[in-house]
């Protein structure tokens, strides 16, 4: 026999999702509080660029390459793990679709992720490494659990003595100082991760810049480490403010070229759409994005 649920008994109430950051939305509010909004507040919808979509794919084939024998870590295995690659994005990835106009072609496209290959294997040999993690999610908590602080790291390598180096791709140009100290921001984030976690500091941060065939490493320490997560603690602290009085404001600066939302922009003659109306509960970090940055 059967019964039937009484009409009015309620599924159990879902707590609260925890409020989350990663390095890219903490970037985002301290280049531009109204651009923190817009991504991650209104949830605007933002078209991958060509660029983008080529550090996706890029990064894609690069974590392919390591699931290779290491003999076989070769650049022509890597250029021939592009085409299947793609194909496998644009199936997942229904934004990808129109991407390209009449500047660019996916021939060009695809002989461009070719290029940034050729920068990978000038700066990096794969048939010496064993990474220990590829595309790892870590997290942690700080301000006694007020605060999940989450992120991907692109590589994780660990010497036989423990010591660990965290390794990032960057597929465009090495930046100027004011640019790689936002990517050393993001670095230093998944350093504070990690030493929460594994009660290990990283040895060396690592960005690697494919168009250029560059490396730049960082070596982090103990103090370095606490002073961020104060600074972490403080801008979530800026966001929760602006959350609650519903005043993220713009700051127009160079970067404001590259930006997919001028057009609701005060600093640009727009208007921001209205403040979604939902209880004021700290928001929270979505999944990490398709192109990422």
């Amino acid at each position: 026999m059967t019964v039937d649920a009484a009409p009015d008994t309620q599924a159990p109430e879902q707590p609260p999702a925890r409020p989350s950051l990663s390095p890219s939305r903490a970037a985002d509010f301290k280049t531009c509080p109204l651009l923190y909004r817009f991504r991650t507040i209104d949830r605007l919808p933002e078209r991958p660029s060509p660029d983008q979509a080529r550090g996706t794919l890029v990064h894609a084939v690069l974590e392919k390459l390591f699931d290779l024998p290491a003999p076989q870590r070769t650049v022509g295995e890597a250029a021939d793990l592009i085409e299947p690659q793609w194909r496998r994005l644009l199936e997942e990835h229904e934004e990808l679709a129109g991407l390209f106009g009449d500047d660019d072609t996916p021939e060009e496209f695809l002989t461009s992720a070719r290029g940034l290959l050729d920068g990978y294997f000038a700066v990096e040999d794969p048939r010496r490494l064993a990474p220990a993690e590829r595309e790892c999610l870590v997290t942690t908590e700080i301000d006694d659990g007020r605060l999940l602080l989450r992120g991907y790291i692109d590589r994780l390598d660990v010497s036989p003595d423990g010591d660990l180096r965290v390794v990032d791709y960057k597929t465009g140009g090495a930046p100027r100082e004011a640019f790689e100290a936002r990517a050393l921001f993001q670095l230093k984030f998944y350093a504070l991760v990690l030493w929460r976690t594994r009660g290990v500091v990283p040895r060396v941060l690592r960005l690697l810049y494919l168009k250029d065939a560059e490396i730049c490493d960082y070596t982090p320490d103990t103090v370095e480490l606490a002073r961020f997560e104060r600074t972490l603690i403080a801008l979530w602290a800026a966001i929760e403010r602006a959350t609650a009085e519903r005043d993220f404001r713009p700051k127009p600066s160079r970067l404001c070229g590259w930006c997919a939302h001028q057009a609701l922009c005060p600093a640009f003659d727009g208007t921001p759409p209205p403040f979604p109306e939902r209880p004021p509960a700290p928001p929270v970090e979505p999944e990490r994005p398709v192109a990422d940055e």
